[in-house]
C-alpha cells in the first residue's frame, strides 16, 4: 500500500489587526501581525484513478466534501493554472481537528495544505509568485496560510511579510463553539479608517519585546464580535488572569480568543483552567510555529 503524502494546515492567529480603510469595492484594507500555532487539521493523499476529497475527525460534521470546498477547488484550481503538473488524481482525507468559522483560517489554511500538496506532486517547479496569486484567489487568507510562518500582512490580506525572528511562544485557544459570520462582525464596524500597526522592533527575538508592542495594538474587529457574541469578551477577560498571560485578545473576526505565554507550563496550566471554567469549550495549547525551529 502507497504511503500517504501529508500537509499539516496549521491554526492562523492575528495577535493584532487593525482596520485602516473601507475600499470602494467594499472590503477592508488591514494590517495585521499573524502567526501560526502547532496544532493543526491535516491533509493527506494517495495516488487514485480521480480526485476526491473525504473529511474526518472532530469537526467534520456538517462539512461538505464536495467541489464548494475549499480544498477542492484550490485542487481544481491547481489542475486548471498547471494541467500537467500531477498525472495522476489523488484520494486526499482532511481531518479537521479545528473548529470552522472560528476565526483562525481554518479554511484557508486547509485550501493552502492543498496547494503545497500539489506542488510536493508536481513534476515541475511552481513558480511562488504564480502559485501566491491563485491562492488569493481563492480567500483573502489563503497566501497568508501558504507560508504558515510569522508575518506581516497588509491590503486584505495579499501583501505578505514575511518575519526572519520571531521570538519562541506558547499559546492558549479558546473557543466557546459559537459560530460567527466574518460579514456580519464587519457590519457593525463603526471605525473604518484607523490608524496602522506601529513599526516591529528589530531585531524581534525576546518575548518581552512583542508583548511591549502588542500593548500598542488591538483588534478593530473584537468589540463588533463581542457585541454579537458576548462570551468571547468573558473569555477574554477570564484567559487574561491566568498566570504569565502576556495578552488575551480575540483573533481575526472571532470567536476564537488567544492566551500569549513564555513558557509552555503556563500555557497548559492556563488551557487546564480553562477547560475546568468551560468544558464545553473548545480549548487547546500549542507552541507558535517560528522561523529556525
Amino acid at each position: 500500500m502507497l504511503e500517504p503524502v501529508t500537509q499539516i494546515a496549521p491554526a492562523k492567529i492575528n495577535l493584532a489587526l487593525h482596520v485602516t480603510r473601507r475600499r470602494e469595492d467594499g472590503f477592508h484594507d488591514l494590517e495585521s501581525l499573524v502567526v501560526f500555532a502547532d496544532v493543526a487539521d491535516e491533509l493527506e493523499a494517495v495516488p487514485d484513478h480521480q480526485d476526491s476529497l473525504s473529511i474526518v475527525g472532530p469537526f467534520a460534521k456538517g462539512l461538505g466534501a464536495g467541489p464548494n470546498n475549499l480544498v477542492s477547488r484550490a485542487v481544481a484550481a491547481f489542475r486548471v493554472r498547471w494541467p500537467d503538473a500531477v498525472p495522476t488524481g489523488l484520494a486526499m482525507r482532511l481531518t479537521k481537528n479545528l473548529p470552522v468559522a472560528a476565526g483562525i483560517g481554518g479554511g484557508s489554511a486547509d485550501a493552502a495544505a492543498a496547494l503545497r500538496l500539489m506542488v510536493s506532486q508536481s513534476s515541475h517547479p511552481i513558480p511562488v509568485p504564480e502559485l501566491s496569486d491563485l491562492a488569493a484567489g481563492l480567500g483573502a487568507d489563503v497566501p497568508a496560510c501558504l507560508v504558515s510562518a510569522p508575518l506581516l500582512a497588509r491590503g486584505v490580506g495579499e501583501l505578505l511579510e514575511p518575519l526572519p525572528q520571531f521570538p519562541a511562544l506558547h499559546i492558549v485557544l479558546v473557543n466557546p463553539m459559537v459560530p460567527l459570520a466574518t460579514a456580519d462582525v464587519f457590519r457593525r464596524l463603526r471605525a473604518h479608517d484607523n490608524y496602522p500597526l506601529p513599526a516591529l522592533p528589530s531585531p524581534l527575538t525576546r518575548p518581552v519585546q512583542i508583548g511591549i508592542w502588542l500593548a500598542e495594538t488591538r483588534n478593530d474587529l473584537q468589540p463588533p464580535a463581542v457585541k454579537l457574541v458576548p462570551v468571547i469578551g468573558e473569555i477574554v477577560d477570564y484567559l487574561a488572569s491566568a498566570q504569565g498571560c502576556m495578552l488575551a485578545r480575540m483573533s481575526g473576526s472571532g470567536a476564537t480568543v488567544f492566551g500569549l505565554f513564555g513558557s509552555s507550563g503556563q500555557a497548559h496550566q492556563a488551557a487546564q483552567m480553562m477547560r475546568e471554567q468551560n468544558p464545553e469549550h473548545w480549548v487547546a495549547a500549542a507552541p507558535l510555529l517560528v522561523p529556525g525551529a
